[in-house]
C-alpha cells in the first residue's frame, strides 16, 4: 500500500473517530438536560404493573396532583432523571374538563412526551416563542409526597403541544428536591430520540432550544426512549 493510500485510510478512520465522539458527547448533553419521561395510563396500578413487567423495577408512589385528577408513580432514571407515570386518582373528584395529557381516552399506557430541566423560564419562553415555538405560558405546579413533603415547580404549560410533543416542555423545581431522589431505583437512561415525517424541521426547532435530540425521518411521530433495567436493555416508544 503506498502513502498516498495509507494517509486517506487515516483521514477517514479519524474521521469516523471523531464523528462517534461527537455523537457521543451530543448524546451525553442531551441526557443530561432530560427532567423526566412522561407515561401515561388509563389507570395507574396498570401502569405501574406494565413498567415492572418491562423494565423490573416497581415504580414508587409519587403523590397526587391536587385539582388536576391526577396522580402519580416514578422510578428513578439517573439522579436528576425519573419516568413519571401518571393516571386519574380516583381519591379526587373528577375535574371539570378532560385530565391533562388526554389520560380519559386512554385505553393502555403509553409513552407520551418527554420534559427537560430549565431555569429563568420566563425569559427562555419569550426567546422560544421570538424564534418561532409556542411553549405556551409559565405557570405553577405542587404535589405532596406520600412522606408529606410538600414539592412545587414551575414549568412551561404540558397543554402546549409542539411538534407532536416531540419537543417537550421545561420544568423548574427551584429549591424543593428533585423527584428522582425517593423514585424506585434500578433502571437508567441510555438514549433518547425521535422519528418524524418532518424530520428536519422537528430536529431544528429543538436546536433553538439548546436540545440535540436525534430526529430521524419516519412514517409518523414517535419518541423512543432506551432504558436498562434489570431485565435488560427495553425501548419505550409512544
Amino acid at each position: 500500500m503506498n502513502r498516498h493510500a495509507m494517509a486517506w485510510i487515516a483521514v477517514l478512520v479519524f474521521g469516523v473517530i471523531s464523528s462517534t465522539r461527537g455523537q457521543q458527547h451530543e448524546s451525553g448533553e442531551l441526557l443530561a438536560k432530560v427532567d423526566h419521561l412522561v407515561y401515561t395510563t388509563p389507570d395507574l396500578q396498570m401502569g405501574i404493573d406494565a413498567i415492572d413487567k418491562l423494565l423490573g423495577v416497581h415504580a414508587t408512589p409519587g403523590g397526587q396532583h391536587p385539582g388536576m385528577g391526577t396522580r402519580n408513580a416514578l422510578v428513578a432514571l439517573g439522579s436528576s432523571t425519573y419516568l413519571e407515570i401518571i393516571g386519574p386518582d380516583p381519591e379526587q373528584p373528577k375535574p371539570a374538563g378532560p385530565r391533562r395529557f388526554g389520560i380519559d381516552d386512554l385505553k393502555a399506557p403509553r409513552l407520551l412526551t418527554w420534559v427537560a430541566k430549565g431555569t429563568g423560564l420566563e425569559s427562555f419562553a419569550d426567546r422560544a416563542r421570538r424564534d418561532g415555538v409556542a411553549l405556551g405560558p409559565v405557570i405553577s405546579g405542587s404535589r405532596r409526597r406520600p412522606d408529606g413533603v410538600a414539592l412545587s415547580w414551575r414549568y412551561t404549560d404540558p397543554n402546549a403541544v409542539v411538534a407532536d410533543r416531540l419537543v417537550p416542555y421545561f420544568i423548574d423545581w427551584g429549591s424543593s428536591p428533585h423527584p428522582a431522589s425517593t423514585a424506585a431505583k434500578g433502571a437508567s437512561l441510555v438514549a433518547l430520540r425521535a422519528e418524524h415525517p418532518d424530520a428536519e424541521r422537528v430536529e431544528q426547532m429543538l436546536r433553538q432550544l439548546g436540545l440535540a435530540l436525534p430526529v430521524q425521518p419516519g412514517p409518523r411521530p414517535a419518541l423512543i426512549a432506551t432504558i436498562n433495567g434489570p431485565k435488560g436493555r427495553v425501548e419505550l416508544r409512544n
